[in-house]
């Protein structure tokens, strides 16, 4: 193996369009052949993003002795299935969110990973980001005091649903599963520890998936969480977190731009009873800006190629990609999802 990976884009929709097109300014990375179920929806994928090979069939994707990690972009209930059989094939999987069904899966899957001396990681892009590193850094240094809450939202209205994977019960979609992940990672990540109680109430769209959630987590270091998700309603897609000192507002956490990713560190007027406190009042509000060395998919596998060759950490481990299928798993139960 050389000092870049050689990926495989297992599937050809959106998401796999967004990772083969940054993908392009990866420094260890170059995308050598792209697998479908249908030929010709791979020849018109391959021959978009400049893909060496196409292939008519996921397995003669894993047939290809000239891949070295395959990015697993299928729907869901999938996941599972084509990462096992990666896994057997000998490559490194980089499997997008969620990993699996669930967190049985999410095991088994760990597990054959560690069998067989390979690299899985769940692929949470925006993890990848600076302006992540960023926020964790300022929250370190102080600058909001102790956390105490931590508020996120996560939505899209689509309109047109009939045929979509995320509004399918067999295919394992749902907001949850599409984008409260996100905002179930992120809450983890600021919280620094596990949730000791999750709630969640949601309403399931007529085909048979949450459409709408509303979730609460409460953490053993008294810090609380609360998100909303939605796949046909419209909220400010922000994270908030708010301590004691102060607040942080990241308005787009979850797929910050290349340029110019903001954070801004807000401190409201002190109480009266605080009046005596003394020193000067802080600043009302300081906007950051970060920018990213390349674009986001492109860093996501710069990361998971740093981990394959020089044994680097991963930015999300088994444990925590374990937690959080724990999480959206009682969450499901809650909501009365039947899978």
């Amino acid at each position: 193996m050389d000092s870049a990976l050689r990926w495989g884009i297992m599937g050809v929709g959106n998401i796999a369009r967004q990772f083969a097109g940054d993908v392009a300014g990866a420094r260890r990375g170059r995308v050598t052949a792209c697998g479908s179920r249908s030929g010709e929806k791979a020849k018109a994928f391959a021959a978009e993003f400049g893909v060496a090979r196409a292939h008519g069939s996921y397995a003669k994707l894993l047939a290809d002795g000239e891949v070295d990690a395959i990015y697993v972009a299928l729907p869901n209930s999938m996941h599972m299935e084509w990462t096992l059989k990666s896994l057997e094939a000998g490559k490194h999987v980089l499997c997008e969110k969620p990993i699996a069904v669930n967190r049985e899966e999410s095991e088994r899957m760990f597990d054959a990973a560690e069998r067989a001396g390979l690299v899985l990681i769940e692929a949470f892009m925006y993890r990848s980001h600076p302006l992540t590193a960023a926020v964790l850094s300022t929250i370190a240094d102080g600058a909001i005091g102790r956390v105490t809450l931590v508020r996120t939202s996560f939505s899209y209205a689509l309109k047109q649903w009939e045929g979509n994977s995320r509004f399918s019960v067999e295919l394992a979609g749902g907001g949850l599963m599409d984008i409260g992940c996100y905002c179930i990672n992120f809450s983890r990540m600021i919280a620094g520890s596990e949730p000791t109680a999750v709630h969640a109430a949601g309403h399931l769209h007529e085909c048979g998936v949450d459409d709408l959630v509303a979730g609460t987590m409460e953490f053993a270091n008294d810090v609380l969480a609360t998100f909303v998700c939605g796949m046909q309603t419209q909220t400010n897609n922000m994270a908030v977190v708010s301590g004691t000192a102060g607040y942080i507002e990241v308005p787009i956490p979850w797929k910050p731009p290349v340029e110019g990713a903001a954070y801004t560190v807000c401190r409201m007027t002190p109480p009266k009873a605080d009046a005596g406190s003394g020193g000067p009042p802080p600043k009302p509000r300081e906007t950051f800006t970060v920018d990213a060395p390349e674009p986001l998919y492109a860093m996501e596998a710069d990361d998971f190629a740093a981990t394959v060759l020089d044994g680097a950490a991963p930015r999300v481990t088994r444990a925590d990609t374990m937690e959080n299928m724990r999480v959206l798993d009682e969450m499901r139960r809650q909501v009365g999802l039947p899978f």
